[in-house]
């Protein structure tokens, strides 16, 4: 089946790659958003999949709107097949979607009708689920809303990072997509319409939505720093600075909501509930470290309150 790959970021890699491998598809061309200035360097690099292609000598489109004349004549010209996608990172209109004759394929990191949007696996750990997964469906013009032709579940553990749960779902999504691709091609699977119930929605995670609410409960804290790591990364302030904060223990006594307290075991910050312990902070400008040694150089004065 002749194949042109839509997706942007690392964990669509294991798909394209998966994918490159098989013998029953051909990988014509991919997809990906154009190359983007990143990293403290500022320079201009080019997305995980759009080098991935270029390892592998497969052509890379990268139009600034996936409307363009020009993208739209270039799809056509490919005569695919089917368009998989995985984390393409823009909305596909109506001529676009209508070009490969069985339609384009997106591999979802949820079960859905759960979490449709851009952060299911931020949503399902900041709402404490105990299973997500990862579906295929019919990409149509609604927000993920289209017929699913097979799901694959995971649990989530209680220590899982958003990070560390997308890993494991980008590979066995990888597994999902090719064997739907497979069916899809030889005409044994058919999408099954999307339940109106259970129906929720995960939109992508903005910095501002990433800082730490230290009144919430000290559980709704654990998985609020889980979910946005490691991006776009748990914030508070704290003496004025702003610093990044990574996963947390939760603690048994209890401090004032946002009161920072040096331990032996380590820095403990109250909320809602009962304190939590530090175990790595990033202060301005520097990279993680533990957070014990960051508190014995920051010289907190007592009473300081994380906010």
């Amino acid at each position: 089946m002749r194949i042109v790959f839509a997706g942007t970021p690392d964990p669509a890699v294991p798909s394209l790659q998966r994918l490159i491998d098989s013998p029953e598809h051909d990988v014509v061309a991919v997809l990906t958003r154009p190359d983007a200035v990143s990293g403290r360097g500022r320079k201009v690099t080019r997305s995980p999949i759009g080098a991935l292609a270029d390892q592998h000598g497969i052509p890379v489109l990268t139009p600034r709107r996936p409307s363009e004349d020009e993208f739209v004549a270039a799809l056509r010209a490919l005569e695919p097949d089917c368009c998989p996608v995985v984390a393409y990172g823009a909305l596909l209109p109506s001529p676009v979607l209508a070009i490969p004759r069985l339609g384009w394929i997106n591999l979802h990191f949820s079960l859905l009708p759960a979490w449709r949007g851009a952060a299911p696996v931020q949503a399902a750990i900041a709402a404490g689920d105990e299973f997500t997964g990862a579906s295929t469906f019919l990409l149509e013009a609604g927000l993920d809303t289209g017929p699913v032709y097979g799901v694959v579940t995971e649990r989530i553990k209680d220590d899982d990072t958003a990070g560390a749960l997308l890993g494991r779902l980008a590979d066995t999504g990888a597994q999902l997509l090719e064997t739907t691709l497979d069916g899809v091609a030889a005409g044994a699977l058919t999408a099954v319409p999307q339940s109106g119930d259970g129906v929720s929605f995960a939109p992508k995670v903005s910095v501002d939505a990433a800082r730490i609410r230290w009144e919430q409960p000290a559980l709704a804290v654990d998985r609020h720093i889980r979910a946005v790591t490691p991006a776009p990364g748990a914030w508070t302030t704290i003496a004025g600075a702003r610093v990044k904060v990574g996963p947390v223990t939760i603690a048994t006594e209890s401090l004032g909501v946002g009161l920072i307290e040096l331990r032996k075991d380590g820095v403990h910050v109250g909320t809602g509930s009962t304190a939590v312990r530090l175990d790595r902070i990033q202060p301005p400008g520097k990279k993680m470290m533990s957070a014990a040694d960051w508190a014995r150089g920051a010289r907190l004065e007592p009473g300081t309150v994380a906010e």
